[in-house]
C-alpha cells in the first residue's frame, strides 16, 4: 500500500488549464511544421515557374527572329522577282533595237529616193508609187513594236534628242529652233536608239549701242 501511494503522487497530475496549453502548444507546432512544408512546396513551385518563364521567353525569342528572317527571305524573294520581271520586260521591249537600227537604213534610203526622184515626170509614176508603199508598209512595221519617228521640223531644240549638224542665223527665227531636219531620229518603247540630225538657228550677233 505505501509503494503504491508513493507512486501515485510522484505523477503528476495536469490541471485542465495545463492540459488545454498542452494541446495548444501541439497543434502550433504541427502548424509550424505544415508551414515549413508548404513554404518548401511554394519555393520548389516557384522555381518550376521561374524555369517556365525563362523558357517561355527564349521561346518567344526565337519566334520573333525566325519571323524576321522569313520577312526578311520574303522580301529578298519579292526584290529578285521584281528585278527578274523588270529584266525580262526590258528585254521585250528593246530585243528588237538592233533589227530596228538595221531597219531605219532602210527607210532613209526610200526616203531619200523620193525626195531626189522627179515626181513631175510620169514615168517616174509607178516607180515614185512603188518606193511610197514600200516605204509604208515598212514604217507601219516599224509603229507595231512602238518604234516612232522624231522628227522636230520648226521645234526648239532638244540636246537629249537631237543632234545639232550646224547652225544658222535666221531673220525672224527665235535662237535654238530646229530649222532643217537632216536626218529623222527614232525612240523605241521611249527609249532613244537614234538623234535626230538637225540644223538649229542662231542668235543675231548683239549691235553695240555705242558703235
Amino acid at each position: 500500500m505505501t509503494t503504491e501511494s508513493t507512486k501515485d503522487n510522484n505523477e503528476q497530475v495536469l490541471t485542465p488549464e495545463q492540459l488545454a496549453d498542452e494541446i495548444v502548444q501541439q497543434a502550433e507546432e504541427q502548424v509550424e511544421e505544415q508551414h515549413e512544408h508548404a513554404h518548401e512546396v511554394i519555393s520548389a513551385e516557384q522555381e518550376k515557374i521561374n524555369e517556365l518563364e525563362l523558357a517561355l521567353a527564349s521561346a518567344q525569342s526565337t519566334v520573333a527572329d525566325q519571323k524576321d528572317s522569313v520577312i526578311r527571305a520574303k522580301a529578298e524573294v519579292d526584290n529578285i522577282r521584281r528585278r527578274a520581271a523588270q529584266d525580262v520586260d526590258k528585254a521585250r521591249k528593246f530585243a528588237l533595237e538592233k533589227f530596228a537600227v538595221e531597219m531605219l537604213t532602210s527607210v532613209d534610203n526610200l526616203e531619200r529616193a523620193l525626195e531626189n526622184i522627179d515626181k513631175d515626170d510620169e514615168n517616174n509614176k509607178s516607180i515614185v508609187e512603188g518606193v511610197e508603199l514600200t516605204l509604208q508598209g515598212l514604217i507601219s512595221s516599224l509603229e507595231k513594236f512602238a518604234i516612232k519617228a522624231i522628227n522636230p521640223q520648226d521645234e526648239p531644240f532638244n540636246p537629249e534628242l537631237h543632234q545639232a549638224m550646224s547652225m544658222q542665223e535666221v531673220p525672224g527665227v527665235a535662237a535654238n529652233t530646229v530649222i532643217a531636219v537632216m536626218q529623222k531620229g527614232y525612240e523605241l518603247n521611249g527609249r532613244l536608239i537614234r538623234p535626230a540630225m538637225v540644223m538649229v538657228s542662231k542668235a543675231a550677233p548683239s549691235v553695240d549701242a555705242t558703235a
